[in-house]
């Protein structure tokens, strides 16, 4: 407790330490208190006084006493938002009783600090949040972006993304929302792809025909699981989109099934047969080869890709392929054999790709489900390895 008559001499002493402890004191007192009317008047006609203090610390002391409640009083907040740059920062980042009507019109002049102030207050609405991104400093758009609890506009977000998708550490703040369009999710996948194929290190480490092959198996993966997570939220769009810019082929088809995301697949299908979406969901899991195959004609697939897609639902069908690497080898394996066997060992060209496509997932399977197997096998083999005995050495003599 501090007496009135030490609040007045600490508020006129000459020394500013003590008339910043007043300051503080007086905010304090306003806030808690629950008195008469006029001791209230009296500690608001105090705390304006303090407004007009030429210390800086003495106006700081007030600001800090006042900062983070949301009953201090409006007029005082505002004037110490037009106070010194270290005060007015502190009323940006922190004062619960600035509106977005205050800050909105603030943000069209303020100069970066200031406004990296305000994309660190505790709450932000879109409306502001879009509002500092329209000032286009990297910086700024970049904090914002990593704020994932504000939603932004898919259209903003785009234009982010192709604007600045090429700055690591934006694509990076961009991929982790949960609100980033399908479709430019996909877009900077691609970039990152491109990025690879480029750097030094992994051209370096990776034979060309290699390196394709794994970033073009990287980009299909990405592509069916961006669209298997579209698909689950009952987003058509996506596959809607993707065909009309030509990008469904057979290799990403195949790929969709392959990699078990097969809600995607059947987005695909029903877009392409402008069959219902349960309809197809009901043909993959229970339909006969017949039904499938009519299915994949109206896909507009040839006779022999639908007896490829057919023997492939079949295997899926029974083999776990969204998490196991073995079975996803199996089936691979098995269509690849079958492929063979069927057609004599001479593939038609309608299913060239979808052959080659196989044989790069074979080879890519295997080591992926050889990996560990020996050491594990090692850890509990209870006898030796069996290797062939060596045959004695024989001395080769010359003939007599």
């Amino acid at each position: 407790m501090v007496a009135y008559t030490e609040f007045v001499r600490l508020s006129q002493s000459s020394d500013s330490e003590e008339r910043g402890r007043a300051a503080h004191f007086a905010a304090v007192a306003y806030l808690s208190h629950s008195g008469p009317a006029d001791e209230q008047a009296a500690l608001y006609a105090a705390l304006i006084g303090f407004l007009d203090d030429p210390s800086v610390k003495v106006r700081a002391a007030l600001a800090y006493g006042l900062l983070h409640s949301a009953e201090a009083p409006r007029p005082i907040i505002l004037s110490l938002l037009h106070d010194s740059a270290v005060i007015s920062r502190a009323v940006l980042q922190y004062s619960p009783v600035l509106i977005d009507a205050d800050l909105i019109g603030l943000v069209r002049n303020l100069d970066l600090a200031m406004l990296l102030s305000i994309a660190q207050r505790s709450k932000l609405s879109a409306r502001l949040a879009a509002a500092l991104v329209a000032r286009g400093e990297r910086q700024l758009t970049l904090r914002l972006m990593r704020r994932l609890e504000i939603g932004f506009a898919e259209a903003l977000l785009a234009d982010i993304a192709s604007q600045q998708g090429r700055d690591p550490e934006m694509r990076g703040a961009l991929l982790a929302r949960k609100d980033l369009p399908a479709q430019v999710r996909l877009m900077l996948v691609q970039m990152i792809t491109e990025d690879l194929r480029q750097a030094r290190i992994v051209k370096g480490a990776l034979a060309p025909d290699r390196l394709a092959r794994l970033l073009r198996d990287s980009t299909d993966t990405a592509l069916s699981a961006i669209g298997e997570r579209e698909a689950s939220k009952t987003h058509r769009a996506y596959a809607a989109e993707l065909i009309v810019s030509d990008r469904i082929n057979t290799r990403v088809l195949l790929h969709a099934v392959v990699t078990g995301h097969v809600m995607f697949f059947a987005d695909c299908l029903a877009e392409l047969s402008q069959t219902p979406r349960d309809k197809v969901f009901m043909l993959l899991e229970s339909g006969s080869r017949p039904a499938l195959s009519a299915l994949l004609g109206r896909c507009g697939l040839k006779q022999a890709t639908r007896g490829l897609f057919v023997q492939l639902v079949m295997h899926a069908r029974s083999a776990d392929l969204a998490d196991d690497a073995a079975a996803r080898h199996f089936v691979v394996t098995a269509l690849t054999e079958e492929m063979i066997t069927d057609h004599d060992g001479v593939i038609p060209p309608e299913l060239e790709e979808a052959f080659a496509y196989l044989s790069e997932q074979n080879v890519m399977l295997a080591r992926k489900a050889a990996r560990g197997v020996m050491a594990a096998f090692a850890s509990e083999a209870a006898r030796p390895m069996a290797l062939p005995v060596a045959a004695p050495e024989r001395l080769a003599l010359s003939a007599a």
